[in-house]
């Protein structure tokens, strides 16, 4: 590597020259830990925005669900929300501004690692409790849980067909070009993957989110033991399934993934099969995927934009822009959607029906 080359990228390729590839996995997860570590990637001058912060009534909804579940089912005390890589904070704000409505003042819990992101949430959530992982959490009372946009920056193994054989896809280093180039590793796959491998062409890819899925395991049980619900929104599918959906997004466009480690957002589709299958493995009940359109119109958005453009009408065009873009199927109402996990002995979430 140049000398001009970022730290990340040198101590990648230094890892690479001296240990050989390295997984599609690993370098997802250093680059992200790199990414998020010292920035705030968020709105019009970072490289993306979030629900949460197109309308304060993505957040409301989302509390005033979890609210409505808590109610619905016994009121039970000592109640925490836990927010799953909040961001800024803004989707716990208003969250917990809607939940007080319901007479629902949960302790407020944020699993963050981000040093720059803690001092935001801070600001905006002076009482927060931080954690660096959900092995911290309170271990008594029911959890009332928000993952949106979380399981979707974890790492993920890929697979991909050579011939009759199935390998791990690893990340080399070209030194003369100064880049990282994805390619089939040496190491067979003998197991664990999902029946469509049999039939899928050469070239295919499958990705197993192994992180994502140890962390849901491990959240669900928490719930089990402990009562409450889980809400998580991100963009993804019902797998298995063929394909390879790595991206980056740089400064609200597309970028290479494999081009500037650390200096963009890399993330996969979310497969909210493994999810729930983590879910029902702990004795969860799960509701969904649903569209995020479907939830939130289920939740009460139409009325709750009105409500809003009605209060202030200067702002009635801003109101139905952010609505349309949260809900319409050419905007996030697809591609986006929303699970729910209950404790058996809880009630139903709304927001999940036909």
């Amino acid at each position: 590597m140049s000398p001009e080359q970022p730290d990340l990228a040198r101590r990648l390729a230094g890892q690479i020259a001296s240990g050989g590839p390295i997984s599609v996995a690993h370098y997802i997860g250093e680059a992200n830990q790199h990414y998020y570590a010292n920035r705030d990637p968020l709105g019009a001058d970072g490289d993306f925005t979030t629900a949460p912060e197109i309308s304060q009534m993505f957040g409301e909804l989302v509390g005033l669900a979890l609210a409505d579940i808590w109610m619905r089912s016994g009121r039970r005390p000592d109640p925490a929300y836990v927010e799953l890589g909040p961001g800024r904070g803004t989707l716990a704000s208003d969250a917990i501004r809607a939940m007080a409505r319901a007479a629902l003042a949960p302790h407020l819990h944020l699993v963050e690692t981000s040093p720059t992101l803690r001092e935001r949430q801070r600001a905006l959530l002076p009482h927060v409790a931080h954690h660096d992982t959900i092995d911290s959490l309170p271990e008594t009372g029911p959890l009332l849980v928000v993952a949106n946009e979380f399981f979707d920056a974890l790492p993920v193994r890929q697979c991909i067909r050579v011939g009759d054989e199935w390998r791990e896809r690893v990340v080399v280093s070209r030194e003369v070009e100064g880049r990282f180039i994805p390619v089939p590793g040496y190491r067979r796959i003998e197991s664990g993957l999902p029946p469509l491998a049999v039939e899928a062409p050469e070239g295919a890819i499958i990705e197993s989110p192994i992180v994502g899925a140890g962390i849901a395991y491990a959240l669900a049980h928490r719930i089990a033991r402990q009562g409450g619900a889980a809400i998580i929104i991100d963009y993804g599918y019902e797998g298995p399934a063929l394909g390879d959906t790595l991206q980056a997004v740089k400064a609200h466009q597309f970028a290479d993934p494999f081009a500037d480690p650390g200096e963009a957002d890399l993330t996969i589709h979310v497969d909210f099969t493994v999810l729930g299958n983590m879910a029902r493995q702990a004795g969860l009940r799960v509701h969904g995927p649903v569209g995020q359109g479907a939830f939130l119109r289920q939740l009460g958005i139409d009325a709750r934009a009105e409500q809003l453009a009605n209060t202030a009408p200067a702002r009635a065009a801003e109101v139905e822009t952010a609505r349309h873009r949260l809900t319409d199927e050419a905007e996030m109402g697809i591609l986006f959607k929303a699970m729910a996990w209950t404790h058996p002995d809880w009630a139903d979430p709304a927001g999940f029906g036909a």
